[in-house]
């Protein structure tokens, strides 16, 4: 492949000269610009994208560290960011945190060191329920850009990709009320989280400003490690009363309708069941399961965009972009 040194050599010009020709500058005269570029073409030249980056102090690379590959929410969002980022000219360099604050710390210094010009990241449950984020205020004084989506640390200053937590559960726990529901359970195994929280939120308010509703709340939290198939197998069994379920995290409510299918329940006619599951599970489950869509892909995009635009310069006075869910009904409601 031909350099600019070649070029330069066969002009009998400066390879400055060559590559201020190729660039247009105005220090070149016109006569020159186009013999430059009338080689560069006969000998297909192409610039060298490693050594631009590098004279530029760019990767065109970005980090991107999020908790658990096998959370299909991660896995789509993680898909709408190489989506985005490669449409954009940007490569993307994916770790796993694996929940693990030790591990998103080391993934941090590790790329921090000139592999990556900025970062999107999911921070890990350890990273939220130890407060800790020394590592991510240290890469903000340095002036590294990240973009923090979903699962934020609100005192840190860096961008942030978020959904509307609270009012997603809260309209979503509305219409089981609207429905004539009497007793609606919550479950969780994200209890803990910044995201957990704003959802029981949304879901006690509602409850709480309904004037007919008379039964106490029942919010039922699990960690992942638990058997959660157990766990909520003898929730329904011991309460079977509860008419309404709302599953605020990826897997429990598509477990919610295989256990009251598998208790005699009818649904929707005896018990409505909406999660926050994506479409990965619509397959495996008849009725097909009422949803909440967090829209992963665009929340994918969006941080690409957010992140690339203060790489580049461009950026907004948005420092803060809400992705609102959509409570999309199928099967499991009425």
């Amino acid at each position: 492949m031909v350099t600019l040194k070649q070029l330069a050599q066969e002009l009998n010009v400066s390879v400055s000269t060559v590559s201020k020709a190729l660039n247009n500058s105005d220090e070149i005269g016109a006569e020159t610009i186009e013999r430059v570029k009338e080689l560069a073409q006969l000998y297909n030249y192409k610039p060298n994208q490693l050594a631009l980056n590098l004279k530029r102090s760019a990767t065109k690379t970005i980090g991107v560290i999020i908790p658990n590959i096998l959370n299909h929410f991660f896995a789509q969002v993680l898909f709408g960011i190489e989506k985005e980022a490669s449409k954009k000219g940007y490569n993307i360099i994916t770790c796993l945190s694996n929940e693990s604050n030790e591990k998103e710390i080391k993934s941090l210094e590790v790329l921090s060191h000139g592999s990556v010009d900025g970062f999107i990241v999911s921070v890990a449950e350890e990273t939220q329920t130890n407060d800790s984020k020394e590592h991510f205020e240290n890469l903000v004084k340095q002036n590294i850009p990240i973009v923090m989506f979903d699962r934020v640390l609100n005192d840190v200053g860096c961008m942030q990709v978020i959904i509307n937590d609270y009012e997603s559960s809260y309209t979503t726990t509305k219409h089981l009320l609207n429905e004539g529901r009497k007793k609606i359970a919550l479950l969780s195994n994200i209890s803990e989280l910044s995201v957990g929280k704003l959802r029981i939120k949304g879901y006690l308010d509602a409850l709480s400003e309904s004037k007919h509703y008379t039964n106490d709340p029942i919010v039922a939290s699990y960690d992942l490690d638990d058997d959660n198939e157990e766990k909520i197998e003898s929730l329904l069994m011991q309460n079977m009363d509860i008419d309404g379920v709302i599953a605020i995290d990826n897997t429990s409510g598509v477990i919610a309708l295989h256990k009251a299918l598998k208790s005699g329940k009818q649904v929707p006619k005896n018990i409505s069941i909406i999660g926050f599951s994506g479409n990965n599970i619509l397959p495996f489950s008849e009725p097909k399961l009422s949803t909440v869509s967090q829209h992963p892909l665009k929340i994918g995009s969006t941080t690409v965009n957010m992140l690339i635009d203060s790489l580049e310069k461009r950026e907004s006075k948005k420092r803060k972009v809400l992705i609102k869910t959509e409570l999309i009904l199928r099967g499991t409601t009425l």
